[in-house]
């Protein structure tokens, strides 16, 4: 199936929010890595999000370091893949800090207006604008601005009010101010007012989540948070004005917890720390294992059949397919395609 249309897409995120679950959002660097994620959906008859940062595009292409440009390369593969596989997939484009937009974001947009423009599908389906760096009149100004442009090209925009802790792709908020990780119901209520009658969009309000590695129970979330902020939209605008909530940050969570957060609206929950080790781990094992023939040791030749990139990297693929298969059990998405 091609990648979802616009159309299926909004049909997505509809039927999580009214079901109660949320699709694994896969942040993906590579051909490989995009591989390992169509083969876990299709495994679990999920359907799904592939995404790409700002670093990750960066690294896609190469030594040309052109963010955009990796980006479109990673789309473009999986828009071809996706066709082999019977559930629906979303390409999104997560954190775009503000300096950035320029140099990431609109040039995906401008190859979206140029391919419709040639009676050709969407490149993206959404894109993040993470503008929580700014303060709140500001990111809400240029979110609306952002939102008013997309919605010309059935794109949906994802945003942040409140920070998330820790760090990602290179971008630190392990000092943020206590009160700047919980999004306040106030917040989700202006955002609700400003950006609802412009087009479809997502949200991601912080209630205590942090980027990074963390054992289970270290990271104190607070879910009645998005609970209440929902309550306080509902009550302004109606239940149908509730927002589709995004969960950054889950490594570390417990799993009652993220089940709770599946009640209160969030659609999708990105996955990236926890990918990376299990796409990382079997080649580690693998290497250890088979130092003598990896290695040219003492004048020997090593093992071309085991030094073979092709090797170790299926077993990288499966273990980050295995990984994101229990994030779709996770979050309650098996089973739950559109196209099943």
């Amino acid at each position: 199936m091609p990648v979802a249309t616009p159309k299926q897409y909004k049909q997505m995120l509809e039927s999580a929010k009214k079901g109660g679950y949320a699709f694994p959002a896969i942040n993906v660097t590579s051909m490989s890595t995009a591989n390992a994620a169509l083969k876990a959906f299709a495994d679990k008859k999920s359907d799904g999000i592939i995404q790409v940062s700002t670093g990750g595009g960066k690294f896609a292409s190469g030594s040309v370091g052109d963010m955009a440009l990796g980006a479109i390369s990673i789309a473009q593969h999986v828009h071809l893949m996706a066709e082999k596989y019977n559930v629906l997939i979303a390409l999104h484009t997560d954190h775009c800090h503000p300096q950035y937009v320029d140099s990431f974001m609109l040039p995906l947009v401008a190859e979206t207006e140029k391919r419709r423009a040639a009676g050709l599908p969407n490149l993206f389906n959404s894109h993040m604008f993470d503008g929580s760096e700014l303060p709140l009149a500001e990111n809400i100004k240029k979110s609306k601005e952002l939102l008013e442009r997309f919605v010309k090209s059935d794109l949906i925009l994802e945003v942040e009010t409140g920070v998330v802790g820790g760090e990602e792709d290179g971008h630190s908020n392990e000092h943020a101010p206590a009160d700047k990780l919980y999004t306040s119901s106030a917040e989700m209520v202006e955002i609700a007012k400003v950006l609802r009658p412009i087009g479809t969009f997502m949200y991601a309000a912080t209630f205590g989540n942090v980027h990074g590695v963390y054992k289970p129970g270290n990271v104190k979330l607070k879910p009645t948070i998005l609970r209440d902020g929902q309550a306080a939209v509902a009550k302004e605008f109606g239940k149908e004005a509730e927002h589709y909530l995004v969960f950054h940050g889950g490594s570390g969570s417990e799993l009652h917890e993220i089940h709770e957060t599946l009640g209160y609206g969030v659609v999708k929950m990105n996955i990236d720390t926890d990918t990376q080790y299990a796409y990382t781990r079997p080649v580690v094992d693998y290497m250890m294992k088979n130092y003598d023939k990896v290695l040219k040791i003492d004048g020997e030749v090593g093992s071309k059949k085991h030094y073979d990139p092709r090797e170790w990297g299926k077993i990288a693929e499966k273990g980050m397919t295995e990984r994101i298969a229990t994030a779709c059990d996770d979050l309650k998405s098996t089973g739950k395609s559109l196209l099943q």
